[in-house]
């Protein structure tokens, strides 16, 4: 049973004290009575949380710490004595950061983004010099394996430090990724866990992350919120392609590029009505105009790129059709005139011809 992380044990014993849960190699630990939910019964089967109590013995809860076994989060230092800080995170026993795991000392009231590992007796503690665990570069782990990250990846994001360019995050608690100031559109802290998506894998294999969907994965996701806010406010919307970035940013927290994007999905797809004031739900009645200016021809539910392919291929139909010219058959053109320029020096008649 490794510490700091779940486990799904099997209820073995009762005893006065709690319920002893075994493994299947026949290990048991002891699940306090504080713990133990009503209606357990021998036999069952109980997902645990495992770590080491005061005393360094094995025990087990059903409680969720904030952060297991290497994995980072952000936790509250609530105490600071000799050896070190004692952090919350979610337990009856702190979690401890040793002072040779502090970059800078720790103050009591004040949250830190720490690292949970275990030490050289197998006592879990976290340590703030993450550098020695987040690796920079997301390359595959031996030669010929496939990299783990590629464009448009939805990963789980810890944001750990302000730069000057923007922000580092710690990307599925195992590389550094960098948030540029550029596509962070909505408020963000350091500590906050939130969802993210791989903008670029540059050259180097580190990555530059967004947190909005990419291509069109944005623009669906973006068009679904648009829609929703339409409904709820109504079917009207004061918002469209000429309405300032910073009204975007407060109303939907993308860019001003990415909502033009899926208000022009929404509009090929004949869902909405763009507006001088903003736009609005189409109801079947502008459908029907919409088609009826198209010459009942187009298909609302067609997509750009069909129709893009249905106009090459006429195009290339029609170009088929032309009858073919032969370079044979056509004329050569007439024989260029040479210029003959007459020396006027010479009574020999002799005369230069010159290249023009």
């Amino acid at each position: 049973m490794t510490p700091g992380l779940f486990h799904t044990l099997t209820v073995a014993d009762r005893q006065p004290q709690g319920l002893y849960l075994s493994d299947d190699s026949g290990e048991r630990v002891l699940l306090p009575n504080r713990f133990v939910p009503e209606g357990i019964e021998t036999g069952s089967t109980l997902e645990v949380f495992i770590y080491l109590d005061s005393d360094d013995r094995l025990i087990a809860t059903t409680q969720r710490p904030r952060v297991q076994l290497n994995q980072a989060a952000s936790l509250m230092v609530k105490d600071v004595n000799r050896t070190g800080a004692f952090l919350d995170w979610g337990l009856p026993k702190d979690l401890f950061v040793p002072f040779a795991e502090q970059k800078q000392r720790m103050e009591a009231g004040q949250s830190y983004v720490v690292y949970v590992t275990s030490d050289n007796t197998g006592r879990l503690i976290g340590t703030t010099r993450l550098n020695r665990f987040i690796k920079d570069e997301a390359s595959a782990n031996w030669p010929g394996a496939a990299d783990p990250y590629q464009m448009g990846d939805k990963v789980k994001l810890l944001i750990a430090q302000r730069t000057d360019i923007g922000y580092k995050a710690i990307v599925d608690n195992t590389y550094w990724g960098v948030l540029h100031s550029s596509q962070i559109h909505k408020a963000i802290r350091v500590g906050q866990k939130t969802e993210g998506f791989i903008r670029q894998v540059r050259e180097d294999q580190r990555l530059d992350l967004s947190l909005e969907p990419i291509g069109h994965q944005r623009a669906d996701s973006l068009s679904k919120r648009i829609l929703q806010k339409l409904e709820d406010s109504g079917g009207t919307l004061g918002l469209n392609d000429y309405s300032p970035a910073e009204l975007i940013e407060m109303h939907f927290g993308v860019s001003k590029r990415a909502f033009k994007m899926a208000v022009g999905k929404l509009y090929k797809e004949r869902a909405i009505v763009i507006e001088e004031t903003g736009i609005r739900l189409a109801s079947d009645e502008d459908r029907k105009q919409a088609l009826k200016k198209a010459g009942g021809k187009a298909n609302p539910k067609a997509k750009p790129k069909q129709q893009a392919a249905k106009n090459s291929a006429k195009k290339h139909t029609e170009r088929k059709e032309q009858p073919s010219t032969n370079k044979d058959d056509s004329p050569s053109p007439a024989p260029r005139k040479k210029t003959v320029y007459r020396n006027p020096k010479t009574s020999s008649g002799k005369t230069l011809r010159l290249k023009k």
